[in-house]
Order: structure tokens, then sequence, then C-alpha cells
């Protein structure tokens, strides 16, 4: 299996720790974020991971290389523009092949990665281009994303299951994804976001998720930076 780390925001509210790395360079606990995901994609079983970059790219491809100290191989998409999230991956999908891809935001933090679903079920033919890993609202974001479509099992719906956004009970995207490459074959080339996108195969019952109860932490802020650092210091 591949997977995509997404790389290329400038990190504005990381400042001024972003005006000299990219946002997946920054540090936590002594470890740049990109590399905690490289070392856990690794032990997954992915072997090719694509990394998508923009602002001081070039300092993604010094400081991580070929990949080959994982075990990976990694291909970098350059963007000299801005794509927005869903254009980023169109962008990049020569490299991502045929199959679903792993799709991870660089900028989060996650103790875990989730355990994947069968490969087979994120398929046109079973009717799903997307399987999303949502999780408990942050104060950051109390309103959440997304939540999931009712079912008979109570237990179900506030676990996993078709995806809409809709619901009265939401959750907050994680960042990280499950995608066909069918799912963005027909958007154009250039900048587009991830979110109507999903909004728009969700209202179509082709989205699934599942709620993940692992530590995970949106390191968007210095505050949630320092605060992630005291947690992982702690342990």
């Amino acid at each position: 299996m591949k997977a995509m780390i997404l790389a290329a925001g400038r990190g504005e509210r990381l400042r001024p720790l972003t005006d000299t790395v990219p946002k997946p360079l920054v540090c936590v606990a002594g470890k740049p974020l990109i590399i905690y995901h490289l070392e856990k994609l690794a032990a997954i079983g992915v072997s090719e991971v694509v990394i998508n970059h923009a602002w001081l790219g070039q300092k993604l491809i010094d400081t991580l290389g070929s990949g080959q100290r994982w075990g990976l191989t990694i291909h970098y998409s350059e963007e000299v523009q801005a794509l927005e999230t869903a254009g980023g991956i169109k962008k990049a999908l020569p490299l991502l092949g045929d199959g679903p891809f792993l799709v991870i935001n660089g900028d989060v933090f996650i103790e875990s990665l989730p355990t994947l679903p069968e490969l087979n079920a994120i398929s046109p033919a079973n009717h799903c281009l997307a399987h999303l890993w949502l999780v408990k609202n942050p104060s950051q974001h109390p309103n959440g994303d997304f939540g999931f479509l009712p079912q008979d099992d109570e237990q179900t719906i506030l676990t996993q299951g078709l995806l809409r956004d809709d619901s009265l009970l939401k959750f907050t995207f994680s960042g990280i994804g499950l995608y066909h490459p069918q799912l963005f074959a027909d958007i154009a080339e250039g900048a587009v976001p991830l979110g109507p996108l999903l909004r728009e195969k969700m209202a179509l019952g082709q989205v699934t998720g599942q709620l993940h109860d692992g530590f995970w932490c949106d390191v968007g802020t210095l505050e949630r930076l320092v605060q992630l650092e005291a947690k992982l210091e702690i342990e």
C-alpha cells in the first residue's frame, strides 16, 4: 500500500518557527513531526510514500531524502501554486497508483495509526470512494465535521458506518483517510479543497468512517505544540 503525507501548507499559525522550516519539520520532543509519520507508516507495512511540498520544500527533500533509512521509498510532488488538499492529491495521483492509498496531514500527531479496513472495500464496485477516521471534538473545534448515518445498532452509530455532513452528533475529521483514486477523477486541475468534495460524496453514500479513540493532536498553533511536548515529556 502507498501513502501520502500532506506537507505543502505554509503554517502561518506556527510562525516564527515556520519562517525557516516547513511545518512538518517542526520538532516535537526533538523529532520532526513528519518523521513520526514515516516511522509509523513503515511499521504497518507501507512501502512507498508521496510527500507534497511547496513552502521551503527543498528542506523536506534534504532532510528526508529517499526514505531508505526507514525502509521506505519517498516520492516528492512539488506544488508551485497553492492547490488545496484535493488539488494536491490529484496532482500526485500518477505517483500513487490505481489502488486505495492512505493520506495523513503532515501537521497532526497521532500516538498510533488506526487499524485499516480491507483495502478492497474502498472501491467504486462497493460504492465507497473514501474511508475517514474521526476523533472526539477538541476544544478548538467543538462542533465537529461529520457524523454517522443512523443505524439499528446504537453502538455502531457512535463508532463506524456511513458518514454524513448533516448529522446532529458530529466528530472531528482527524486528517487521516483512505481514498480511491476515482474520488478525484472528476475534479478540475488546480486548487480544489477536500471538504466540499467529501461532502458531495457523502450525500451519495460513498464515504464511510470510524471513530479513532487513540491520542491525536492537531499541532496547528504554538500553544498546542507546547502542550504536546509537555505531554510527551511526562510519558
